[in-house]
């Protein structure tokens, strides 16, 4: 099996592998788990990748997978890496696997970079600052980005608000300032060779990813985390002009189901010459699968 892009509808770059086919739940995890699902609204329990795979595959969209690894940040055990990974070899006609560590394993994570970029087809990376307690451009997380860029690899950053942690007490624990969009400016200019992406429509520091996108040539925005009626205008009026090849779907499954978004998408402005982009092309240029 491998991908067909002809054939597939859409990508979504942004989508979580948020519990193992064979450990149980993290208990650290599943409060900001319980009040997520309570922000979103959504269904609390988490669909195992094979689940996830099956609603994909029927809907004909390819999907970017990936865990948050936020044992430092929070104490949580992660899903391990290679799990999705070796899960994604077996899905290769939907699923691209991603990879996310800890800023703070420092060196030796930039030894399991390494070890998934080479040995198990990881194409890219997803950091959670907020979640991770970690500024994006502390040196300590500088092997870990020297190691995508090596490869030229994407790697996601978090922006904006989060549900993780809304409404418990002290926000459980996380900072919200790690969310803001222009703390990743630095790593931007510091590793031209790794492709940025800036998740989510970064509420309320909007306008500071849209002048990152423009001005860097390897910022990238996905739109995934909130539906697209709620989109604030300059996202679409951007999408439709200066940042037609820089904005890529995202929907944040399972949080939102990636049929939602899209259907949600029709209507609110986005012009017609543009969807092609958004949907699937600027994601394939991104991720290396198209020239």
């Amino acid at each position: 099996m491998t991908l067909d892009l002809v054939r597939l509808a859409a990508i979504d770059v942004h989508v979580h592998a948020e519990v193992s086919c064979h450990d149980p739940e993290d208990p650290v995890m599943a409060q900001f788990f319980d009040a997520t699902s309570a922000y979103f609204k959504a269904p609390r329990e988490r669909p195992k990748m094979p689940e996830i795979a099956q609603i994909y595959r029927e809907q004909n969209i390819a999907f970017c997978l990936f865990t948050v690894d936020c044992e430092s940040g929070v104490g949580a055990k992660r899903v391990s890496n290679y799990e999705v990974a070796e899960f994604a070899a077996a899905n290769a006609d939907v699923c691209i696997p991603f990879a996310s560590i800890d800023p703070r394993k420092g060196k030796m994570g930039a030894r399991e970079a390494r070890d998934l970029i080479e040995n198990h087809g990881v194409r890219g990376f997803k950091f959670h600052a907020i979640m991770q307690g970690c500024h994006p451009a502390d040196r300590v997380g500088y092997p870990i980005y020297e190691v995508i860029a090596e490869y030229g690899l994407p790697a996601i950053f978090h922006t904006g608000h989060s549900g993780m942690g809304t409404g418990l007490r002290g926000g459980g624990g996380l900072r919200l300032k790690y969310g803001r969009p222009m703390l990743v400016d630095d790593v931007a200019v510091d590793f031209p060779d790794m492709k940025i992406i800036l998740a989510h429509p970064s509420w309320p520091w909007v306008d500071e990813s849209l002048s990152m996108a423009l001005h860097k040539e390897n910022v990238f925005i996905d739109l995934s985390g909130w539906s697209p009626k709620y989109f604030p205008p300059q996202i679409v009026r951007y999408a439709n002009g200066q940042l037609k090849h820089k904005v890529m779907f995202g929907s944040d499954f399972p949080l939102i189901r990636p049929d939602k978004w899209i259907e949600a998408a029709k209507g609110i402005g986005f012009e017609d010459e543009v969807m092609p982009g958004i949907m699937k092309d600027n994601a394939a240029r991104v991720l290396g699968l198209a020239g």
